[in-house]
């Protein structure tokens, strides 16, 4: 039996140039089941994204999700891609063991957690406060310059992480300290500043973008305790749920995070076309 993709729309292309089109999956031209394959609005043309598998249950199990897979890859060859990346859900094991066997390399994860009934204290000795304008334009280029140098650690081209990093920071802080809905907090342990919190509260959940204990501060606890600080701040905004990323070879922040409590809800693969 043949499994292939079947188009049920023309190539659609977005006034930014973004491409994508819908696929049904078929076996022996028998519908069983679909994908969505589209460029990447922030990566750029030469990165497609498989936006969504699905196989219907009396024909999963027999390798339709794979050749479905390797035929959307086919596709954004087509397009002039040299990468394609998807997300897999948390608790979506097959899926992940079928990524993994195509090829796709894990590169960051999305974890969440339920807060608690009572806000954590911060432990003696520290305490928060508001990021001052002084301080935010180095800690603005200090994080955009980390952010891209993470993407490009993990193979990312150096001109499309510098270029995402920008459009990141730019969206995500319009108006810099004032942007609403954002908190951006130092921490001080014995009045000395030991690191940073950069927390949104929008949405209907509490989202960590950035968490920093000062290098020379390290392994003293600092990264629990500005975490512990995120969980309380979040709490005041009359959040339920706080989540973040963390990148697939940082065992400390993931050993730290899943002690806390935190949980997968997603896996960000990608896979080089060559």
């Amino acid at each position: 039996m043949t499994t292939t993709l079947r188009p049920t729309e023309p190539l659609q292309r977005d006034p930014d140039g973004v491409l994508s089109r819908h696929f049904q999956v078929c076996v022996n031209s028998r519908p069983v089941g679909a994908i969505s394959l589209a460029t990447d609005p922030l990566f750029g043309p030469t990165v497609a994204r498989i936006v969504d598998l699905s196989i219907e249950e009396p024909d999963r199990g027999r390798g339709r999700g794979a050749v479905a897979a390797l035929a959307a890859e086919e596709v954004a060859r087509g397009w002039g891609c040299t990468r394609i990346e998807t997300r897999v859900p948390g608790g979506a094991g097959p899926a992940l063991r079928l990524a993994a066997a195509l090829g796709y390399v894990h590169r960051n994860r999305g974890m969440e957690k339920r807060l608690p009934a009572t806000a954590p204290e911060l432990p003696a000795g520290s305490r928060a406060r508001p990021m001052t304008e002084a301080e935010y334009g180095p800690w603005m280029e200090a994080s955009e310059a980390h952010y891209a140098q993470s993407w490009i650690d993990r193979g990312v081209p150096e001109a499309q992480a510098r270029a995402k990093a920008v459009t990141d920071m730019t969206r995500l802080l319009p108006q810099g300290l004032a942007t609403e809905q954002v908190l951006l907090s130092v921490l001080e342990h014995e009045g000395t500043r030991v690191g940073t919190l950069w927390l949104s509260v929008a949405g209907e959940g509490a989202f960590v973008y950035d968490v920093e204990a000062d290098a020379r501060f390290r392994g003293r606890g600092h990264g629990r305790s500005l975490m512990l600080l995120a969980e309380a701040q979040a709490m005041a905004a009359g959040q339920r749920t706080i989540g973040l990323n963390v990148f697939a070879d940082n065992a400390p922040a993931e050993r730290l995070y899943e002690s806390l409590g935190y949980v997968p809800v997603g896996y960000s693969m990608y896979k080089n076309l060559l």
